[in-house]
Formats: C-alpha cells, structure tokens, sequence
C-alpha cells in the first residue's frame, strides 16, 4: 500500500500507543539502547545538497525496507582499541572537543568518530581519511581496499588496525554533528544514534557495496521527501526530518558549516497529541517550525 501521510504526522496505531504506555509507566522494562553512528554524506546538486541512501534490505529485523543514511553500531574492539593505540593519527577537533559537542564521555566521542568513518566506508565506498592531516585518499576502488573494507565489515579487521597498517590519518575535521536520536522505548531493537555530516571527498565516488542494502541512490534532500510523501520510499523520522533540515539549507557546504558549530543533545521520540486529535511521535522543537511550514 502507497503510504501518503509523512512519516512525522503519521498516527501511532492504538495498540502500538497502549504498548508505549506500558514502557513509559515502567510496567514493561525497554530494550538497552547499542550506541551507533550515521553519516549524511552530501555532494552539490542542482537544487541543494544531494544525500546518499541506501534501501535497507527488506529481510533486516531493524527498519527493513527503508531508505537510511550510511551507518552502524559501534564496534566495541575499536572503541576498546582507541584507548590501547593512542598513536592512531587523528585529525581535526580533539576528542574531548568531540566528546563536548556529541555531548558523551572522551572514549565514547572517539569510538562514535571512528564508527562513523568506519561505517561510511563498509556501506558506500567513501574514505574520510588519507596519508596526511590535510588529505585524502584519492580513490579506494582497487582489489586491495576492497579486501579491506569486506574485512572490515564482516568484523575481521578493526578499524585502528586498519588505519595504522595502512598508516592513515582519521581525518575527523571532514565530518560535523548534526542530530543524536534514541528509538523509541516501544521498540525491541533500539540505538542511540548520533548523525554527522560530510562531503563527498574530492576525486572518491561511492559505490554499492553494503551487503544490507538493496539497492543505493543519490538524491537531492528535498526530491527524497517528495518520494517519501508520495509513498514511493520509506524513511524513519529521524532521516526524514534531518532531509527537510537539509533541504532548507543553500547546499552541502553550508549544510557542514553549520555542522561544524553544532552541538547535539539526545532525543527519544514520544507519543503525543496530533493536530487532528490523533497520538502521533514527538519530534525536536527546532524541527516543528519546518514541519508546519510544509504541511501547515
């Protein structure tokens, strides 16, 4: 069936609010939330930034079938192995910089930094990292880095492992933070998700490569909501508000400008009322104005 309501405004079902209920009363305990990184990764287009989209394969038990930015749980070996091999090059903020700006402990700000390169790479090709502080590797299509990259997401190689044989930079200054969400309590596989933003780098072209996906496109921010109130994809909340964020923007540069002065604070949608007296998920402050704007 062709879903016409945007996925914002869409009514919660009734039984799906008594269950919320029964979360947010403490008489169900929620599932423990896996911390994960998504990257928005954008290029010019001819009417505002363009967005890369993977379509989830439909068999996924999480939100199977829908159109997501590049991403992942963190790898608990990197995360353990940031901490063991401090002489991982590291470009760009500090992770007590990044820490206070994702608002989370040093650790977590530099196994969420590394997971969100990581996983840019595993799912689209694209390699926010290069041999100095201030470059990148010019093209990653070759056997080898794709050796790399299959190792990388089947888990047999981690990531500092990757970079210090490779002796790469982790160029975190090409990256900016944009939105952390947490799945909502009802759900039984839940994230707590931070999303960053970042070009597409000079001379890197993405490619489909993530064995979760089904198929990828590049899209301009607004021509993807158009399809997803058309019905013609499907997207969680998170990825449809961060799109009509996007789209109010002049183009991905402004877009990581932008990026680059945020600081984040985590959200947990909740059930509320509609403006048709229906219960429907609660969304930021800062994104009501834009949703009211489009659909008044």
């Amino acid at each position: 069936m062709r879903m016409r309501i945007p996925m914002p405004r869409m009514p919660l079902p009734d039984d799906l609010v008594a269950l919320a209920d029964d979360f947010t009363s403490g008489r169900r305990e929620p599932a423990v939330p896996r911390d994960a990184a998504t990257v928005v990764l954008m290029r010019p287009g001819p009417s505002g930034a363009e967005v890369y989209l993977l379509r989830r394969q439909v068999s996924m038990d999480f939100a199977g079938g829908m159109c997501v930015f590049p991403g992942g749980g963190v790898d608990r070996r990197d995360f353990d192995a940031l901490d063991e091999q401090p002489e991982v090059a590291w470009a760009g903020p500090s992770p007590a910089e990044w820490a206070a700006r994702l608002g989370c402990d040093e650790p977590e700000a530099r196994a969420l930094v590394a997971a969100a390169v990581r996983e840019t790479f595993e799912e689209s090709g694209v390699l926010l990292a290069g041999p100095s502080p201030d470059s990148v590797v010019a093209d990653t299509t070759g056997d080898d880095w794709e050796a790399d990259r299959a190792a990388l997401e089947s888990r047999d190689l981690a990531m500092t492992d990757f970079l210090a044989r490779r002796g790469l930079v982790l160029r975190t200054d090409l990256l900016g933070v944009w939105d952390a969400w947490t799945t909502p309590v009802f759900e039984p596989k839940r994230f707590r998700t931070w999303f960053f933003v970042a070009l597409l780098p000079e001379g890197q072209r993405t490619r489909d490569v993530s064995s979760e996906s089904s198929s990828v496109t590049w899209l301009g921010a607004a021509e993807a909501l158009a399809q997803v109130e058309a019905g013609d994809i499907l997207m969680m909340p998170p990825t449809y508000l961060n799109c009509l964020e996007l789209a109010s923007y002049d183009g991905p540069d402004a877009v990581l400008a932008a990026g680059r002065e945020r600081s984040v604070r985590m959200f947990t949608p909740s059930p509320e009322a509609g403006p048709d007296g229906t219960t429907v998920l609660s969304m930021p402050d800062r994104h009501r104005p834009l949703v009211e704007g489009r659909f008044g």
